[in-house]
């Protein structure tokens, strides 16, 4: 970035500011100027760079193809030498070929002048070289293991190319792993992408789908599959980057539920403008509860009973009603769902957002709207067997 602030006129800087900038001008979610002027702009040098996992960017995949140039040069070499003496091309590609593999079978033509040994013992001493330094790239490979963990990392690549309506985590920090701490309890398939390759080792022990990349950058929320997740829940510390993905994550997916984490209060506001549907800030969630316990400590145990899935089994869902649902336009007392599955209706929810809370008998149940439901699991899966089409 320049003094005054504009980005230079070449160079990566310049790609990525061009990046920010395009994204930031983006405008059909947005509810006007004054609101995309509220937004803050990241810096570079809080966005950072892409940590790619491609084979050839691993030390042991850059030797061999390293080593592979410059046999090719030897070869390229070889052979012009040869031709420029009177050879033709196969002859001359021959006599390379068996000279810097060391076979030691007989000359295509006599070697019966200096230039020609010399050529040939040139073409020798840099073609051992070559393939040597290829070789000892090879050894490398299965030595250091990282032919293994190319492997795994294409075996994870191929699961993830499977999964559907998934659900993405950027960022495996404290937040970050205790999403996906519960995403496993829920049974619900999942992709993390971290930007650091040292926590790779942790994550791959927890036994989950990742990617080591950048969640800001486009490659990296494709190959976690963007285009087929049914959620994006960005956890990163720092509130840009979390605007950054918000902003990447809607223009690639539009329909995407997008659950965003929050530090700063004024970034609440700012995360919803760039298309994030919920925004958590796990500091004033903390401090409600801390308040919760001092004033209703009852009803904060009876909630962590319910969502924590205690020795209760106890557990709340929330069930959106369907066109064809049996209980579309039908009030809650003809529908009895209490008595037909066990279940309890703590709330019902509009389609445009209302919340009625208790809902009464008379409450007539419309298509499009959800119940929020209360009871065991048993209970739970006998009402969607029931009324879930």
């Amino acid at each position: 970035m320049s003094p005054d602030g504009t980005a230079p006129a070449g160079g990566p800087a310049a790609k990525a500011w061009r990046q920010v900038t395009s994204l930031w001008l983006w405008p059909w979610h947005w509810p006007g100027r004054e609101a995309r002027r509220s937004l803050p702009r990241p810096r570079l040098a809080d966005i950072p760079a892409r940590t790619t996992t491609s084979f050839w960017r691993r030390e042991a995949g850059r030797r061999i193809l390293l080593g592979f140039s410059m046999v090719l040069v030897v070869m390229s070499y070889g052979v012009t030498g040869y031709m420029a003496m009177g050879w033709t091309f196969m002859d001359a590609f021959y006599q390379v070929f068996i000279t810097i593999s060391a076979v030691g079978l007989t000359e295509v033509h006599p070697l019966d002048s200096t230039i020609l040994r010399l050529h040939t013992m040139a073409t020798i001493a840099m073609g051992l070289f070559a393939v040597g330094y290829t070789v000892g790239g090879f050894i490398s490979l299965l030595t250091e293991g990282e032919f293994q963990k190319y492997l795994g990392q294409q075996r994870i690549m191929k699961a993830i190319a499977n999964l559907k309506g998934h659900t993405i985590v950027a960022g495996y920090g404290r937040v970050g792993a205790m999403v996906c701490e519960g995403l496993v309890g829920a049974e619900m398939p999942f992709v993390v992408i971290e930007q650091d390759p040292a926590r790779a080792a942790e994550i791959q022990a927890r036994g989950f789908s990742y990617l080591i990349g950048d969640a800001t950058d486009e490659g990296s929320l494709r190959d976690a599959g963007v285009g087929r997740a049914a959620v994006l829940v960005t956890t990163m510390p720092n509130d840009a980057a979390n605007v950054f993905i918000t902003l990447t994550a809607r223009q690639l997916c539009p329909a995407i539920d997008i659950i965003a984490r929050a530090e700063q209060p004024s970034t609440q506001k700012k995360l919803r403008q760039a298309g994030a549907n919920h925004v958590i800030m796990p500091a004033m969630i903390g401090a409600t509860r801390i308040v919760s316990l001092l004033t209703n400590p009852t009803a904060v145990e009876f909630v962590e009973l319910v969502t924590q899935r205690s020795s209760l089994h106890i557990e709340m869902d929330d069930i959106p009603i369907k066109a064809d649902s049996p209980l579309a336009g039908r009030t809650l007392r003809d529908s009895d769902i209490g008595r037909l599955t066990g279940v309890i209706v703590i709330a019902v929810k509009g389609k445009d957002g209302t919340v009625v809370f208790p809902p009464a008998g008379e409450e007539v149940i419309d298509a499009g709207d959800s119940l929020v439901i209360l009871g065991r699991q048993s209970n739970l899966d006998q009402f969607r067997r029931k009324f879930m089409v």
